[in-house]
């Protein structure tokens, strides 16, 4: 019987513990929690943290394939970006893609610049809940272009960065 409960208590350890692991890097994978410090952002990243709250991206897309058709519109409502990590940016975000359908979500992605240019870079990346993407997307002023790929089915994207008017305005 001292070992049964024994087993038991080993078993509940392990288990906790497991728990406690995938917990963590469940919070670290989608950024839950974890905003760096705004005061030690350099200059381009606070420029592009005010740059990207309340917009819209709006714009069209291509489909590989499709490419005598006209390319479909498209639209994201951003509400703000945060770096979560040395790489890592949390976009609070509301889309119209990907089986989302208008939920408001926050997605943490893999972002590097290039100068004053911040690009997403990721490479068979998995979303939970939306899939695995490979994304190249710069922003660059008012602007923003790259393409994508959801396992098979690939294109280009592009449009405008529009901030949303104020309620007060």
């Amino acid at each position: 019987m001292a070992f049964v409960r024994r087993a038991v208590g080993i078993a509940a350890i392990v288990a906790l513990a497991l728990v406690i692991f995938v917990g963590g890097w469940l919070a670290g994978r989608l950024g839950i929690g974890s905003v760096v410090n705004p005061t030690s952002l350099n200059e381009a990243e606070r420029q592009f943290v005010e740059r990207m709250r309340d917009v819209n991206l709006v714009g069209s897309f291509t489909i590989d394939g499709r490419q005598g058709r006209t390319p479909r519109s498209d639209s994201y409502e951003i509400f703000s970006v945060e770096k979560v990590g040395t790489d890592l940016w949390r976009f609070n975000a509301k889309m119209e893609c990907c089986g989302i359908n208008g939920a408001a979500i926050p997605i943490v992605v893999p972002l590097r610049w290039n100068g004053d240019t911040p690009t997403i870079m990721m490479t068979d990346t998995s979303i939970p809940g939306l899939g695995t993407f490979t994304v190249r997307v710069l922003f660059h002023e008012d602007r923003y272009a790259g393409t994508w790929r959801q396992g098979t089915t690939g294109g280009e994207m592009w449009g405008r960065i529009e901030k949303r008017p104020r309620p007060d305005q």
